[in-house]
């Protein structure tokens, strides 16, 4: 409600859900300030049934109850709710509405059926001429590519997770365009499901549903859910359901010459476009079109993130050696620097298990030094990833004729202090480091755009703006040659 260019006090929920967690986040709009606030965290994660990888789709939906009466028990009225979600993965539903298990977790090795199929039936260029989106061998297509025939014909429909989650909510199952555009079967050009890859595929159309624009309100939440819950009457609204999507909305940027990173398990690093850039040079540097708010372009490559260390912290928990994030950090700033570097896009790292001897193996076939202690590890990780940040920000500049001058890094990710400042070290451009919490302050803000609590995209980054702690971080004076010379090595090993 706006009243003389002052905001009400609006109450607002984020059901956050991520590839390690969930969280229910509360949003408090009131004077052009957002205040965010945790109500309710749950662990995620695969589960490994019989050598093949699930979502415990149920526990999950169980536990987003349980996160709603956490904040009915606030007592404070709530305006509506949206769930954004990592991209990709999906749930089939039958002829009764019932879900058809499992529901695949997207590094399933089953992906690598699906791939060799879809080029049986069509060619890579096709399929990027379609949807403008880059390689990975996760992404929907490839799975829905695996599926066996018997089991895509007894479904009903499918939707993605994000979606899933609002038609669990409220009974309403559409495609947000956002999360629809990272399937790969969609066409930013006709903005429609690609039928030329539909039926090269030989996938049932009627399981693709309606798709909506970022920001579009649903309907209400279940009686049912409203009453066990006590959240009351809410509107359930379809912000941006994939979590990047909702992340990039939050991003504080201004101008047109800054790039994003959303930072995480995942890197996503891109530059916001108003058109799609679907051509040969895209396509080979394996750059995505994926959509934003307003029907913006995300012009970005999607590489791996922060997933390296977290999969080393797991083994070496496996074997008895429990560190926390901060201390592995520690430890790194510690290491000497520029020991090793590997090539974190290199197809072994996407798969779970034992991250370090993978590490350890990339450096052996590249004649490095294996890294000792976890410390090394995790430098190894940190100034690598750092380095392959400086060459995808090269790649965006030559696809948009842009000379990028700042680099937005927000979510999780950008409470890394020390990779904040490799970053800022490989690129020779100032960081703009937050807010931490940009999916569900993006998710928050696009549910007060569409509820008329806000009126426009850039009235809400500006809220970001004023509201949101964002650290600079400038690159260090005379550490230029030295990243300069680790990044010839790394161009070399990358080949």
């Amino acid at each position: 409600m706006q009243n003389s260019g002052r905001i009400m006090k609006k109450n607002f929920l984020a059901c956050d859900l991520g590839a390690e967690s969930g969280r229910i986040m509360l949003g408090v709009l009131e004077n052009g300030s957002l205040k965010l606030e945790e109500i309710y965290r749950f662990p995620n994660g695969a589960q490994r049934v019989n050598g093949s990888l699930h979502w415990d789709i149920d526990r999950l939906f169980a536990e987003v109850i349980n996160g709603l009466k956490k904040a009915a028990s606030l007592k404070i009225p709530v305006s509506s709710i949206s769930t954004d979600s990592w991209g990709v993965d999906y749930i089939l539903y039958d002829a009764d509405n019932n879900i058809m298990k499992p529901v695949y977790h997207y590094r399933d090795s089953r992906t690598l059926r699906g791939v060799e199929y879809a080029k049986s039936k069509v060619s890579w260029e096709t399929i990027f001429a379609e949807t403008g989106i880059q390689f990975m061998q996760l992404n929907t297509i490839y799975q829905l590519a695996a599926e066996p025939k018997e089991r895509l014909m007894k479904a009903k429909r499918m939707l993605l997770i994000g979606d899933a989650f609002n038609d669990y909510l409220c009974g309403v199952g559409k495609a947000e365009v956002s999360l629809a555009s990272t399937t790969q079967l969609y066409n930013p050009v006709t903005k429609t499901w690609s039928e030329k890859l539909l039926s090269a595929l030989e996938l049932p159309k009627h399981i693709f549903p309606e798709i909506i624009p970022s920001g579009t309100k649903l309907g209400k939440i279940k009686d049912k859910i409203a009453t066990e819950t006590g959240i009351g009457n809410i509107d359930v609204i379809a912000s941006c359901s994939h979590d990047t999507g909702a992340a990039v909305a939050a991003v504080p940027g201004e101008g047109d010459n800054w790039a994003y990173l959303s930072s995480g398990t995942w890197s996503l690093m891109g530059v916001e476009e108003k058109t799609p850039v679907i051509t040969d040079k895209c396509r080979e540097l394996n750059f995505t079109n994926e959509i934003g708010y307003g029907g913006t372009v995300r012009l970005l490559k999607n590489i791996i993130g922060l997933w390296l260390i977290q999969e080393c912290r797991r083994e070496w928990a496996r074997q008895g050696r429990e560190y926390d994030y901060s201390t592995l950090t520690e430890m790194a700033s510690k290491t000497p620097e520029f020991v090793s570097l590997i090539n974190p896009s290199d197809p072994r790292f996407i798969a779970p298990d034992n991250m370090p001897e993978k590490i350890a193996a990339f450096c052996k076939e590249t004649n490095q030094p294996v890294p000792q202690t976890p410390g090394a590890y995790v430098r190894c990780c940190l100034e690598s990833l750092a380095l392959l940040y400086k060459r995808t920000l090269e790649m965006i500049e030559e696809l948009t004729g842009k000379k990028i001058k700042r680099l937005h890094i927000v979510g999780g990710g950008s409470k890394n202090a020390l990779l904040n400042q490799f970053a800022a070290n490989a690129l020779q451009i100032p960081v703009y480091a937050g807010p931490v919490e940009a999916t569900a302050a993006g998710n928050i803000l696009v549910q007060a755009i569409t509820m008329g609590d806000l009126p426009s995209l850039s009235a809400a980054r500006k809220v970001v703006k004023n509201s949101m702690e964002v650290k600079i971080i400038e690159p260090q004076a005379g550490e230029k040659q030295k990243w300069l010379d680790a990044y010839e090595r790394f161009l070399k090993i990358i080949k």
